[in-house]
């Protein structure tokens, strides 16, 4: 039931390094209460040779690229040959793999970063996993709780999926692209290989390679 929506049909376990979290969980939504725990796991078994802990609970990549007058608080890893630009704030509870951007002014707070994921402006992502080569357009963002500070549901056509979280933004499969200035609200899951319009206003369960323009437009692609 719902196989679209599972691990292995969303992501390339090959391009992150936090691969072991999904063992034995089925739904993306089920790793993101234990993404703290695990980085301190994963941080204190990364190659002194090719990571530098640095602070609380913080491991960077040599090859990182970092600029002045960013903000990073642990736990958190940052990959290899990854960009932080300035201004970036990565709050804790953060893995971002290798060779993606994290942008001027862009936020991270308990988040997956598949490699070569690019947040590279203006992106507020918290509370998600975006898949391996998704990128968010200048100024979207993840929107992670609801209004009314119930838990978070997915809708799935006329279903809806419990997830027995108050916080949850989006989840990005592979190769999805988000156009500018769009908001994910809570409990989206966008399928691999979709792109959404600029300015879209996306909720619930998007399937994978469709282009959407609304809710009640979402073409698949030939």
């Amino acid at each position: 039931m719902f196989e679209e929506l599972k691990n292995k049909n969303l992501f390339n376990m090959d391009e992150t390094i936090a691969a072991k979290i999904f063992d034995g969980k089925d739904y993306p939504w089920q790793v993101l209460p234990d993404i703290a725990e695990y980085i301190l796991w994963l941080g204190n078994s990364l190659s002194e040779d090719e990571y530098e802990k640095r602070g609380d609970n913080i491991w960077i990549a040599k090859s990182a690229k970092l600029y002045d007058n960013i903000s990073i608080a642990g736990p958190c890893i940052i990959g290899k040959n990854t960009e932080v630009r300035p201004s970036a704030f990565i709050r804790g509870n953060a893995i971002v793999g290798e060779n993606c951007v994290v942008g001027n002014s862009t936020e991270l707070k308990n988040v997956i970063l598949f490699n070569n994921v690019e947040v590279p402006h203006y992106n507020y992502v918290g509370d998600s996993i975006l898949g391996y080569k998704a990128h968010m357009g200048a100024g979207s963002i993840t929107s992670n709780i609801k209004s009314d500070r119930t838990n978070v549901t997915i809708r799935v056509g006329k279903e809806r999926i419990e997830t027995g979280l108050r916080k949850m933004g989006a989840i990005l499969g592979n190769y999805v692209e988000v156009g500018c200035n769009s908001v994910l609200n809570p409990g989206t899951v966008i399928g691999s290989n979709t792109n959404v319009y600029p300015l879209s206003s996306v909720r619930g369960f998007i399937p994978k390679r469709c282009i959407y323009k609304s809710q009640d437009e979402v073409i698949i692609k030939e």
